[in-house]
């Protein structure tokens, strides 16, 4: 079941930043491919990012794909919600529409690592819903990287040295799933942003509702 299906409140509320972290081949991408599948009120924040795409890869939909001196621009402009460097390329959450999207209820999914996690935090606390993906092991982890058949060996010695150093951050998100079995750990985020979305501070329309029930 969608977090759409159930019942929606009456009145206005703030929209969210719901961000996925996890280490590489740990499951953010698959879960956040399948939660935006269930939730189509649910918007993905496209990064901008300096990298070349992969193949299959649109810009615009998966990424915008752009050059160095772009890149610079936008920062000097401070166009970005927030930007890092990831594996030699940079990637960054332009400003946009998100800010004003979220004033109207709109919720915004954000696929980044811990470090644009915390700009987010540090930026817009209150709007942002940080949530950590952990694998059930550091093997099934490097099981899964070299399953994809993505990467040299070299390369995956990169990714499991720099998940090490993600997991080390855990805990400065306010829910970590265990991905174990993928459709559980779906149905854990799911049931997380239906409860964030329903806390009482993101009702912007309560007091009013509230005001008409004990006026009736």
């Amino acid at each position: 079941m969608a977090t759409s299906d159930i019942q929606s409140p009456a009145f206005k509320r703030r929209g969210l930043m719901f961000v996925l972290s996890s280490p590489s081949g740990a499951g953010k991408t698959t879960i956040s491919r399948m939660l935006l599948a269930a939730e189509p009120t649910l918007k993905l924040s496209v990064s901008v990012t300096t990298r070349p795409p992969r193949p299959g890869e649109i810009d615009g939909v998966h990424y915008h794909f752009c050059t160095d001196a772009d890149f610079d621009r936008m920062v000097e402009e401070d166009d970005f919600y927030e930007w890092a460097h990831v594996f030699g390329h940079r990637y960054g959450t332009p400003k946009g529409h998100i800010r004003s999207g979220l004033k109207d209820g709109q919720d915004f999914l954000f696929d980044i690592d811990w470090q644009g996690t915390q700009q987010l935090i540090q930026k817009d606390k209150q709007d942002v819903v940080p949530v950590f993906i952990l694998p059930p092991s550091i093997e099934e982890l490097r099981r899964r990287l070299e399953h994809r058949a993505q990467d040299s060996a070299q390369v995956i010695e990169a990714r499991m040295e720099r998940a090490r150093a993600e997991i080390s951050h855990w805990d400065a998100y306010d829910y970590v799933v265990i991905n174990d079995e993928v459709d559980a750990c779906f149905t854990s985020v799911c049931g997380i942003l239906q409860t964030e979305r329903i806390k009482r501070r993101r009702q912007t329309g309560l007091i009013d509702f509230v005001r008409e029930l004990m006026g009736g």
